[in-house]
């Protein structure tokens, strides 16, 4: 495919559609999987998915063959080993609102951090899960269930090492305490250092896993860290802490699938940007690969039609030609011989043999396909007039009687039959027709059998169907 054609083809306005969708696509899964940590599959898929666009552009048939047979094993690999990914961009592609005014509450803010900051004074830890957009229920486990407002006093008594819930997480929702000791799920990457304990790892873990806001708070150093998105930030004063929370809520109530409400910074436009150039270059890729023209030879069968009515075919009628087909890899690959068949109208056919040739106006062939060659180019047939007479039916007897007996007298009812036929030639033979094989051996007395008329496809019955035919055997000593 040429260069112009190519600009021809993206200009169109279901290519811009696809190239969008795709860098969307492919900009929502980098942020998923960013958040996730999961780089090193999505490395690899991406290296192999590389590895079968240029097999295609260069027509690697062993690369395509095994991509090809393996596909289908590959998609139910990816869905089973993504799992966790792609419940997570289905859920972003799903929670898009309209966005609402959030009303701080300053007072539930200076609660928290006056609690947390108590608690690094006193070198005792603490985690605080604010939820998102994303539910986290299925990500927690045990714990205890509470319905409290939040208050300083109460912060440190769940947190005091005394506590049986203390080692565990408080989740805060709709300005309350909803749960505490609570346990969140471990994280397994390799993001955080080993010099961190248990409570990052876990905040880390369920950072990964959804949008919630998870607050930390170190015994070992008195600090607090903060984690979202799958990152972690250091806070060092009570005003950061009170921005990060309130950041968290605004983002709730915002669309879910993260637009910008103001010009995005240059991290944002860099990763647009090359999700746009990625999908706009496999588009690209595919645009040409299937473009790309080859060539295909299929064998199909030849059917008549329109015959003229005083006239049949005589001879072999099961006639086959080979195509040679043209086309892009795209289109030849959907053609399949047996949805195409070369059909010759014998409308203008007269007495005798005469040649046909073959051509693409025979042929029914899809869209941007084109015959190069048919083998063999023409088909001879001889066609001779049809004319009626009567046909003798021979009975078709087969073996011998047992013992002494034989046959006294053999009776075909009706013995006769009028029928249309080819006229017949100089060196052709009388016609005749003849019924089903009648069996001797098992016969001791007079028998009737019933037969059906075995006959040349060319012959065929006046009254459009064949007769039964009754034979009637005597036998004696």
């Amino acid at each position: 495919m040429d260069f112009i054609l190519l600009i021809k083809h993206f200009f169109d306005w279901r290519a811009l559609i696809d190239i969008t969708l795709m860098a969307a696509g492919l900009y929502f899964l980098y942020r998923t999987l960013q958040r996730l940590g999961t780089w090193a599959i999505a490395a690899g898929i991406l290296i192999a998915m590389l590895l079968y666009l240029v097999a295609s552009l260069l027509d690697l048939k062993g690369i395509e063959w095994i991509f090809g047979n393996l596909s289908h094993v590959a998609v139910i690999a990816l869905i089973i080993i993504f799992q966790p990914e792609l419940r997570k961009i289905f859920e972003r592609a799903a929670s898009v609102r309209r966005s609402k005014k959030i009303d701080s509450d300053d007072e539930f803010i200076a609660i928290l951090d006056d609690g947390l900051w108590k608690l690094t004074e006193k070198r005792q830890g603490a985690i605080v899960v604010l939820p998102g957009k994303e539910p986290v229920g299925e990500w927690l486990s045990g714990g205890y269930t509470l319905d409290a407002l939040p208050s300083i006093p109460l912060i440190l008594s769940i947190f005091d090492p005394n506590s049986p819930g203390h080692d565990g997480a408080i989740v805060l929702s709709k300005g309350k305490i909803t749960r505490f000791g609570v346990r969140l799920p471990i994280s397994q990457s390799l993001r955080l250092s080993s010099e961190y304990g248990t409570r990052h790892h876990a905040a880390m873990g369920l950072a990964e896993k959804s949008d919630a806001l998870v607050i930390v708070v170190s015994e070992e150093r008195g600090k607090i860290a903060v984690f979202k998105n799958g990152k972690m930030y250091k806070v060092d004063n009570q005003d950061k802490l009170a921005a990060f929370v309130k950041a968290h809520w605004r983002e709730t109530a915002s669309y879910g699938i993260d637009l910008p409400r103001e010009a995005p910074g240059w991290p944002k436009v860099a990763q647009m940007s090359a999700s746009l150039a990625l999908a706009v270059f496999f588009w690209s890729t595919l645009i040409i690969a299937q473009g790309e023209m080859l060539e295909k030879v299929v064998t199909v069968p030849v059917e008549f039609t329109a015959s003229p009515n005083n006239l049949v075919l005589v001879g072999d009628k099961d006639k086959n030609v080979r195509l040679h087909l043209s086309g892009p890899k795209s289109d030849l690959s959907a053609v399949h011989a047996s949805e195409l068949s070369v059909k010759l109208d014998l409308s203008k056919a007269v007495v005798g043999k005469q040649s046909f040739v073959v051509t693409a106006d025979n042929l029914e062939l899809p869209r941007n396909i084109d015959l190069l060659d048919v083998v063999p180019s023409s088909i001879d047939l001889t066609l001779a007039e049809i004319i009626e007479q009567e046909v003798t039916i021979k009975p078709q007897i087969l073996g011998k009687l047992p013992g002494n007996l034989h046959i006294r007298s053999l009776q075909v009812i009706p013995d006769k039959v009028r029928v249309l036929t080819p006229a017949a030639g100089k060196s052709d033979k009388p016609i005749s027709l003849i019924t089903t094989p009648i069996y001797l051996d098992s016969i001791h007395i007079d028998t009737s059998v019933f037969c059906k008329v075995i006959a040349p496809p060319a012959i065929q019955p006046v009254d459009k169907r064949w007769p039964d035919v009754e034979v009637i055997i005597k036998v004696g000593q």
